[in-house]
């Protein structure tokens, strides 16, 4: 079971950025409920830097999104002003997640301040002050800092959601091999720390129609690591349903081929045989290339 987090409540979007300007509900309410009835555990409600009228803005949002649903929510924002609205109007649900507090040095002392003082749950973001991190050790590092000032702060490991930072499979492999190794190392780092990771940043630089291809795998193979939770497409069905824990039989065929255990690809079936290629793109054992899937 890996505790979703729902993703499309974005300022970014075509329909849900207009209406969270326009402060129309309709929308936002709809898809707030699709979200629940798709087995969502949070919502992540992302309004970015929000400048101008970020409090407001973020306030408008937790109260309508709440009229509809009882979920807690993700606030998602680099406006600790924003930020602070969210935590003060979230009334339903439970405790509500601060997404996120990054380790650069001017922002980790009040976003943890901040996660403290409404006694929310966070999200540690592995990003430092000289930007992402270079490589698994890197990460570790960030990881023990943030853990270290959050627990001075009285905040405990099992408030603390640790996202290492996905990276896209069409950029720098490396990177990808960073964040799933991290994830077998948290348990050790932060004991009662949970992981999270913004999953669709793996396909992104991806042909739209292949990106589930490529989430899908990635999600089971940071599962096998650890995983605890990941922001993730609550439209796409199968995605839930892997959260779920509802398709054991790709769980052993991505643990097979993770394990270097030889797999013969006549053998399975036309979907198992695409999740053992991806597999194998996203360990680096193949090239990444828009067709990876026919080769």
């Amino acid at each position: 079971m890996i505790v979703s987090i729902a993703e499309s409540i974005n300022i970014m979007s075509k329909t849900i950025g207009p209406a969270m300007k326009e402060k129309d509900p309709k929308p936002i309410q709809a898809m707030a409920i699709s979200e629940a009835e798709a087995g969502a555990t949070f919502l992540d409600v992302n309004i970015g830097p929000a400048r101008k009228g970020g409090a407001e803005m973020m306030e408008w949002l937790v109260k309508t999104i709440h009229e509809v649903v009882d979920l807690p929510l993700s606030l998602d924002t680099t406006n600790l002003e924003a930020m602070e609205a969210g935590l003060k109007a979230h009334q339903k649900g439970g405790r509500p997640l601060v997404n996120s507090v990054s380790c650069q040095a001017d922002r980790i002392d009040p976003g943890l301040d901040m996660v403290k003082k409404y006694g929310a749950l966070m999200v540690g973001l592995l990003w430092g002050t000289d930007g992402m991190p270079r490589d698994v050790n890197e990460r570790a590092s960030l990881a023990v800092d943030i853990i270290y000032k959050a627990n001075e702060k009285g905040i405990p490991n099992e408030d603390i959601f640790i996202d290492p930072i996905a990276t896209p499979v069409s950029g720098e492999i490396n990177q990808v091999l960073a964040c799933t190794e991290f994830m077998g190392m948290l348990k050790d780092i932060g004991p009662g720390c949970k992981s999270t990771v913004g999953l669709s940043n793996v396909s992104n630089g991806a042909p739209d129609e292949l990106r589930p291809a490529l989430n899908r795998p990635y999600l089971l193979m940071l599962k096998k690591q650890g995983l605890y939770s990941a922001i993730v497409d609550a439209y796409d069905k199968e995605l839930m349903a892997i959260c779920k824990g509802e398709m054991p039989e790709l769980d052993a065929i991505v643990e097979k081929v993770m394990d270097g255990v030889e797999v013969d690809m006549a053998s399975l079936s036309e979907k198992e045989q695409q999740y053992a290629k991806t597999v194998n793109v996203l360990m680096g054992k193949s090239l990444y290339s828009d067709s990876w899937l026919e080769i």
